[in-house]
């Protein structure tokens, strides 16, 4: 047990820290803050991408979201979300997302491989939805990568 909670905040750490400065990416509606970020699976550990079954690769990449709720006293809980997506490059040509859900002691992630374009702006376009009695709601970025040769 111990162990799978060390390789899941491996997992938070190496996800935010390779997103640099997309690390704190994030939209708020209401009570709710949706986190995103895109890295290259190539900068996961070895431990973290067995563990958490993800492909690392130079040419493929991860897409993280979760969603917090903000509590009255400041903090954030983690919230169940459904999302849904799919990213393009410049040609327009679409790849879908399928994400998956990974429960990791008092934390919630939603993750999706994809394929990197080389040094070329990616469009994603989610769709996020936190409530079921609410519309999802869209969160779309632009990120650029670049494979490691």
């Amino acid at each position: 047990m111990l162990r799978r909670l060390m390789i899941g905040a491996a997992l938070v750490g190496t996800l935010f820290t390779a997103a640099g400065v997309h690390a704190e990416q994030f939209v708020s509606v209401g009570d709710y803050e949706i986190h995103y970020s895109a890295v290259n699976s190539s900068f996961l550990t070895p431990e973290v991408a067995q563990a958490n079954n993800l492909q690392r690769s130079a040419n493929r990449g991860l897409v993280n979201v979760s969603v917090r709720e903000r509590q009255d006293d400041g903090s954030t809980r983690p919230v169940n979300a459904s999302v849904q997506g799919h990213v393009s490059g410049l040609t327009g040509a679409q790849e879908s997302l399928s994400f998956r859900t990974v429960h990791d002691g008092d934390a919630t992630y939603h993750l999706a491989p994809f394929t990197l374009r080389d040094d070329e702006n990616m469009r994603f376009e989610l769709s996020v939805r936190y409530d079921r009695n609410a519309a999802p709601e869209p969160v779309n970025f632009i990120q650029r990568f670049y494979i490691d040769r």
